[in-house]
This record gives C-alpha cells, structure tokens and sequence, in this order.
C-alpha cells in the first residue's frame, strides 16, 4: 500500500518523523548530562529541543494521519497503524506537558518534567517499532513497483510499470 502523500516520489510522514524524533530523544540526552553536570545551558537547549519537537511532531502526525486514513478497514495494518498513532500523541503530549512545567525554569527545571521526557522516549521506541512493523513487515507506504532494482522514484511511473521487473507488493 503506497502512501497518500509524497513529495519528489517519497511518503512525507518517515521523511517529517526524523526531526522531532531526534530533538525529542536529544532533549532527553541533554537533560541527563545537564543534571549530572550541572550545566544551565543544556537544560536550556533541551527546553527549546522539545518545544520544536512538538511542533514537528504534530505536523508529522497529519501526514500520518492521512496516511492511516488510506489503510483498508479491518486490517492488521489498520489497527497496528492506530496503535502508532496514539501512542505518538501520548508521547507528544507527554512532552508538551514537560514543556509547560519547565516554563517558568527552563534552565532548571525540577524533576517531574524531566522524568516525562524520559517516560516519552521509552514510549517513542515503542512506536517507532510500531512504525516499522507497518512498513517493514505490513508494507505500508512501500511503492507498488518496489524492488532490488527499481527505477529512481523521480523517473516516470509508466516506464517503472513497462519494467520487466515490476512486481506489486501486497
């Protein structure tokens, strides 16, 4: 099942999910060596992380969204895909809420939006597996003419489908 949503032959959601991931994820970094260092600075840096990884991440999720959309009813896929799906916005809100109680002490802030952000990141490794069990077991967002030696996505689709080694993929 291809993506709903590609830019230049590719599917917009993986492309957009790498940004907040690693903001997300880094945050996390920079507040355990912030905390055992004592370095302001960090915590800083991984105040304004989170904030931008937010807001990647709810851009990311409308194009999952629309992705999770085209996904048949009933499947496997379908229900794995919501899976996915809520847990990233639990992750999201989780870190958002991390956010919001570090505002008034960003460049240190206490313990319990700390311990948020870390409980997000084992969530998002959670989904993140979620993720690549749609694409790499279930096939979602593959192309339907994808294979060892297919043509470069920016080539036109009518001469991937006249390749002799087109081949669908279910």
């Amino acid at each position: 099942m291809e993506s709903r949503v590609k830019f230049l032959g590719h599917p917009v959601h993986p492309m957009l999910i790498v940004f907040p991931l690693g903001l997300l994820a880094t945050s996390v970094i920079f507040d355990i060596i912030a905390s055992l260092r004592g370095v302001p600075s960090l915590f800083m840096a991984s105040y304004w992380m989170i904030a931008t990884g937010v807001i990647g991440g709810l851009v990311a999720a409308i194009f999952g969204l629309i992705d999770w959309l085209g996904i048949p009813r009933g499947t496997r896929a379908k229900s794995i895909g919501m899976w996915h799906g809520i847990t990233n916005v639990v992750v999201t809100v989780l870190f958002a809420v991390s956010w919001l109680l570090r505002m008034g002490m960003p460049a240190n802030p206490p313990l319990t939006p700390r311990a948020l952000s870390v409980l997000a990141v084992v969530l998002a490794l959670i989904a993140a597996w979620l993720g690549g069990e749609l694409v790499d077991r279930l096939g979602v967002g593959v192309d339907a003419g994808a294979h060892l030696d297919s043509s470069s996505s920016l080539s036109d689709r009518s001469a991937k489908e006249s390749d002799p080694k087109f081949r669908r993929v279910a």
